[in-house]
């Protein structure tokens, strides 16, 4: 009579598995996350392009200022709805608006102007003054007011 395979495994530890890791789960994957991408998981590092180590920096927060800007060309386009909804005034044949009303801080000067304006605004390029002032507009920024 032929020995039972189950009989003679007993008291072996793994029954035939190999080591005492496999058959358990995850212990055979080799580790967790990028575990042994310099050693034994290098080929797949290197197709997948995990990176060792830390890369760059990161910029804390306090030091980060986010400055909410437009361009003078896209004030041209949206003046005519500026005026209807009441966000500007038509003063003297010039256009009043205030900028930092609408949560502008800075004003630039990508664009082309046809009107005359009256801008209020924290700060301005300097082309976007040349170009308001050409057309005998005006700029009032933070430090002319103060």
């Amino acid at each position: 009579m032929v020995k039972q395979k189950n009989k003679s495994y007993r008291g072996s530890r793994t029954c035939g598995g190999g080591t005492h890791k496999n058959r358990r789960n995850g212990g055979s994957r080799g580790g967790r996350g990028h575990a042994g991408a310099c050693k034994h998981h290098t080929f797949r590092a290197m197709r997948e392009g995990w990176m060792y180590g830390k890369h760059g920096f990161k910029r804390p927060l306090v030091t980060q200022t986010v400055v909410s800007f437009i361009n003078i060309g896209e004030i041209d386009e949206i003046a005519d709805n500026l005026i209807e909804t009441g966000l500007a005034q038509e003063k003297d044949g010039a256009i009043a608006i205030n900028l930092d009303d609408l949560g502008i801080d800075k004003l630039l000067g990508n664009g082309n102007v046809s009107k005359k304006y009256v801008i209020t605004v924290s700060n301005a390029s300097a082309s976007a003054k040349a170009k308001i002032e050409e057309l005998g507009g005006q700029i009032i920024t933070e430090t002319e007011t103060a």
